[in-house]
């Protein structure tokens, strides 16, 4: 691939809806642009940009791709990104590294829910954008309900530059909104045509809107459009091209990704309208003068770049993926990585073309590549030299909340299955790894389900490991509500010195659940020498390890002794220990033993329809609300305190209920007390995993 110059570049990342066409419109460009001798197709598994095994065997992306491909004399750098929720997380770092997005629309489905988050994802990262309506070539796909729509949602700043022509109910060509002009497909050839009759009112509506906003661009235009001059072609697209990348009007194109139509005028779009890096800004921190430094993808200052995103793959090795924020990055150059602290020569630097990497000498400021095996390099760490140190900002993705325990199922496996974990985690930033020790349970974290069977497939497939996914355990705790006076007495005799320990001991809460236990000692005459006081102590910290109730942690216990007995010669460390752990199993089930539950302060994003659902389903789950908020965009965040018991299945539930729209963030809030039905079902649960033996499980 040949070399290219910051202002030939484009930087372009597809968002829409799952399932919406943006893979195989990736793919239409790519067959237009050469990089391959046929289309490739999802239901084939034989795509560029779907390359992985679990993305063939599902039919959808699960990771972003990168397609360099030459169009006009440019470069375009499609990132080709997944629109399941899921993978939310590599839509946001595809969008943070591009400098323009296409906001992939089925004409058969509509606008979805990720079409509006793909929008509220260019609004965060200021993306100049188009929209491209695909499927046009079904029968009940409407590109008029589509803009109606768009601009129903984001108003007069969607403008069509293109218009369907449609006979006997099929696709067969377009209108030309900027030059006024008809074409039609005859094979693989565009021939101009009339414009149809029932288009012109159509065509003048788009037209004037297009005028308007070209009028708005400088004085002398408004003054020109007021007198009813006409502008030419030239002044439009320049005029447009301004408005776009300013975000002022947002074009809208149709065609058919299958039969590769209206492709070759998205990529003429992309090239005369999406702005290159040098029309975009960056700024990161000199480290050496603690200065702002303004890289603006500049080729003439110093060099540097950001890793946004890391490729970890059995097969094809490790790749970070950088773009280049100033300066001209060749082969054998030194680079330092001031997140990690090291410094080392590059060796080859490539393109990825999916999962096919082009070697090349040298990528220039703006550009989108990827070095091989970096050694402790992370996704969001940047890349300068150390003569000029520059820290550039990590891009913010979101929380992971859905969490699932698991098991290795070959106990041979548990470092394979850490270490290949580690290895994704890499790779993927929304997912977790947490040994969860107190609790003795291993969690994985992802952003839903789906994403974390994923992961389960992954391992088995292509590290050959196995886990297994359950119900974590919730962490509840054990503490008593009343006072108990007990008593007991260890007494072993077997020839020789025997065992003697003799404690009389009170138990009640201490009203403090932070504190698992205080104990204090109020023995007078010696009955109970003070040497033995830390024996007794010690017996009462192996007892709250397991509560005698549900062999849960113990809290907010105070354990007084004040009596007891002792023989001369039979007493010792072990016989009080011994003889306190019974005390207090006596004790405790004695004083009104009770189980705690955690609770967490949960709040949900959701359109204003969809709140009486959402309260509704919260009281369910023996959620208190507490509070509802506006947020705008016709949005509410109710707030609410939950048991964190209830909110296993959130995620899906929640999605179902807003149809995608809700979002969800929780953090631990307080412990309180477990209703008693649920306790007694939790306490038989655990006394048959008790029996046995299985109380880990």
């Amino acid at each position: 691939m040949n070399i290219y110059t910051t202002d030939k570049i484009r930087n372009v990342v597809l968002l829409g809806h799952g399932g919406a066409g943006k893979t195989s419109l990736a793919e239409a460009m790519g067959y237009l642009a050469g990089l391959t001798s046929r289309m490739g197709k999802v239901a084939d598994g034989n795509t560029i940009s779907d390359f992985g095994k679990e993305e063939q065997k599902r039919q959808f992306s699960i990771s972003t791709s990168v397609i360099p491909l030459e169009w006009e004399g440019c470069k375009i750098n499609i990132l080709d990104t997944p629109g399941y929720f899921d993978f939310v997380g590599e839509a946001e770092e595809a969008a943070s590294a591009a400098d323009a997005a296409i906001i992939v629309v089925s004409g058969k489905a509509g606008i979805e829910v990720g079409t509006k988050k793909a929008w509220d994802l260019c609004e965060k990262y200021k993306l100049p954008r188009m929209v491209f309506v695909t499927e046009m070539d079904i029968d009940n796909a409407s590109y008029r309900q589509v803009v109606e729509d768009m601009t129903a949602l984001y108003g007069k700043k969607i403008a069509p530059f293109h218009l369907p022509i449609r006979e006997n109910e099929k696709f067969v060509g377009y209108i030309n909104v900027i030059s006024e002009t008809g074409h039609r497909w005859q094979g693989k050839e565009v021939v101009d045509c009339e414009i149809p009759e029932y288009s012109k009112s159509n065509l003048q509506i788009c037209k004037d809107t297009l005028l308007e906003a070209v009028a708005e661009t400088s004085e002398e235009f408004m003054d020109r459009f007021f007198n009813g001059d006409t502008f030419s072609e030239a002044e439009i697209r320049a005029a447009l091209r301004m408005n776009i990348n300013d975000g002022s009007i947002v074009p809208m194109s149709m065609g058919s990704n299958i039969l590769c139509q209206g492709i070759y005028t998205l990529l003429d779009d992309i090239v005369k309208y999406m702005p290159s890096p040098e029309n975009r800004t960056i700024a990161g921190i000199s480290l050496k003068s603690n200065e702002i430094f303004e890289a603006n993808y500049d080729f003439a200052k110093a060099k540097s770049a950001i890793i946004w995103k890391t490729i970890v793959d059995p097969f094809i090795g490790k790749y970070s993926l950088i773009k280049v924020c100033s300066g001209v990055l060749k082969s054998d150059d030194l680079i330092y990585n001031h997140d990690k602290n090291i410094e080392e020569k590059l060796g080859k630097i490539y393109v990825l073309q999916g999962n096919k990497p082009i070697e090349v000498t040298e990528l220039h400021a703006g550009d989108i590549g990827a070095i091989a095996k970096l050694t402790a390099a992370r996704t969001g760490n940047s890349l300068s030299t150390k003569a000029n140190t520059i820290q550039y900002g990590k891009p913010s993705l979101p929380v992971p909340y859905t969490y699932k325990r698991y098991k290795v199922v070959n106990k041979g496996d548990v470092d394979k299955v850490s270490q290949s974990l580690q290895k994704m985690m890499h790779e993927d930033l929304t997912l977790k790894n947490v040994n969860d020790a107190e609790n003795r349970q291993m969690l994985l974290y992802g952003m839903g389900d789906q994403h974390l069977d994923i992961v389960v497939s992954r391992l088995l497939n292509e590290y050959k490991v196995a886990i297994e996914l359950c119900v974590p355990k919730v962490a509840y705790r054990e503490t008593i509500k009343k006072k108990s006076d007990v008593e007991y007495k260890y007494k072993k005799q077997s020839g020789g010195h025997g065992q003697y320990g003799h404690v009389k001991m009170t138990f009640e809460p201490s009203g403090d659940i932070e504190t698992p236990y205080v104990f204090e000692q109020i023995v007078v005459g010696g009955a109970v020498p003070k040497n033995f006081f830390p024996a007794v102590e010690k017996g009462l910290q192996d007892s709250i390890e397991k509560g005698p109730l549900a062999a849960y942690p113990v809290v907010g216990v105070k354990a007084v002794l004040y009596d007891g007995s002792y023989h001369p010669v039979d007493s010792s460390e072990m016989a009080f220990k011994m003889a306190t752990i019974q005390a207090f199993k006596k004790g405790f089930m004695e004083a009104g033993p009770i189980l705690l539950e955690p609770i967490v302060s949960l709040k949900v994003n959701v359109p204003d329809e969809c709140t009486g659902d959402i309260m509704g389903d919260l009281n369910k789950r023996r959620g208190r609300v507490l509070g509802m908020n506006p947020v705008g965009d016709g949005k509410q965040v109710i707030e609410a305190d939950v048991p964190m018991s209830e909110l296993f299945s959130y995620c899906t539930d929640l999605r179902s209920m807003t149809g995608g729209q809700g979002e969800y963030s929780y953090e631990f809030a307080r412990y309180e007390q477990l209703p008693s039905d649920l306790q007694a079902k939790e306490v038989a649960a655990r006394a048959q995993k008790v029996a046995e033996n299985n109380v880990d499980a």
